[in-house]
């Protein structure tokens, strides 16, 4: 026991979990903060006022606090939930809004006034397509706390819950305690020219993808025996259309990148890997934020599905090892023909694949390899600040 002129404190018998004390530590030192700053010069406290009885008395502000959205194309479906100090998980509220600007403002009003003013609220919500996106950026630009996670960790999640009716009310209850339990990264909104890149870049890879299959059914319909003449017209017209398209589309792309100085130089540096343009430079930029949240070569791994998942159980279960693919797909689609071209190229990465292919003989497995090695390469020169060395490993080492 600690005592001075002022307060005297004692250590409280139970102390919250190890996972907390961080948080519990701030907001008591933020109360005793307050508490100093209310005293005026040459006041004197009461006789006897202990600081921990100003601690009890804001132990009924909660540790944390999660509103947890089921996110659909109409409506969102809102669950209030808060951990106290003890750990207990309380889901308080309930409330359906529309999935619209007018319906994000009510949401907001209605969480601020349900939740506890000392601790700040965190907005959890799936990655529904796009659904979501309008409300994550309405609650970022009104300073809110923001968390998306991928759809794949809330079912997970959601299979270890003693639930066996699912609705979008107990979806959303799900999600508020899966805010609650873990701790979660901050969603950050995307650099606008990052967003319209991203626009832009996807754009493009539908329009490649239906020129494709027009020119499969073109090809299928000028190989028959009697061919319609008037099919072939219109397919060959829809095709002439993307093209157009496509043009335009490269157009402001090269216009977005142009004003961008920094932008330039960063593509730059990323396109001096063997195998990988202007264009696959800019969609990994775009689809990474110019790899705003990465932290490391195994984080972006993780992002864009490289991971490998290995499941093995005793000596029975020994399950294949190979990539989740729970990731952005746009990613690994946009370093497959840049591998390629990088095998036959470049010494070092065919150097590289025909180690692999030696020790397990699958070309597809070394192909995906080196779209993962290339893109962790693509982070790190980018973080340094240097472009692709061919005889970096040839120099001598000081």
């Amino acid at each position: 026991m600690v005592t001075s002129n002022h307060f005297k404190y004692t250590a409280p018998k139970i102390l919250p979990p190890l996972f907390y004390l961080f948080e519990s530590e701030q907001n008591v030192r933020r109360i005793a903060e307050q508490y100093s700053q209310d005293i005026q010069p040459g006041e004197k406290t009461k006789k006897g006022y202990h600081l921990i009885g100003l601690i009890k008395k804001n132990m009924t502000a909660p540790l944390k606090q999660t509103a947890g959205i089921d996110v659909a194309k109409n409506e969102l479906v809102v669950s209030l939930g808060r951990m106290n100090y003890n750990t207990e998980i309380i889901i308080f509220a309930h409330k359906t809004f529309a999935n619209t600007k007018a319906g994000f403002a009510a949401l907001l009003a209605w969480t601020q006034k349900q939740m506890h003013k000392e601790v700040k609220v965190t907005y959890v919500m799936e990655a529904t397509g796009v659904y979501h996106e309008a409300l994550a950026y309405y609650l970022s630009d009104n300073q809110q706390q923001v968390c998306i996670v991928l759809p794949n960790k809330i079912s997970n999640y959601f299979r270890t819950l003693d639930i066996k009716t699912i609705t979008d009310k107990s979806a959303s209850q799900a999600i508020t305690r899966f805010g609650l339990e873990r701790k979660l990264d901050l969603w950050e909104p995307r650099q606008k020219v990052f967003r319209d890149l991203r626009q832009l870049t996807r754009e493009r890879d539908q329009l490649v993808q239906e020129r494709t299959m027009l020119k499969n059914q073109l090809h299928a319909e000028q190989a028959e025996a009697f061919p319609n003449e008037g099919s072939v017209t219109r397919i060959e017209e829809r095709i002439a259309l993307l093209n157009r398209h496509e043009k335009e589309v490269n157009k402001e792309i090269a216009a977005i990148i142009k004003r961008d100085e920094k932008l330039v130089n960063q593509a730059k540096i990323i396109s001096s890997i063997p195998g990988i343009g202007l264009l696959t430079a800019i969609i990994i930029l775009a689809e990474t934020n110019g790899f705003e949240l990465i932290q490391s070569k195994k984080q972006l791994a993780s992002y864009a599905g490289f991971d490998v998942k290995e499941k093995i159980s005793g000596i029975s279960v020994k399950g294949v090892p190979k990539i989740s693919k729970r990731g952005n797909r746009y990613l690994r689609k946009a370093m497959h023909l840049p591998s390629i071209t990088a095998i036959r190229m470049d010494e070092r990465f065919k150097a590289i694949f025909g180690r692999l292919i030696s020790r397990h003989g699958i070309k597809m497995k070394a192909v995906v390899a080196i779209q993962r090695k290339m893109l962790e390469l693509s982070y790190t020169l980018w973080k340094n600040n240097v472009c692709y060395d061919k005889a970096y490993l040839q120099q001598p080492v000081l």
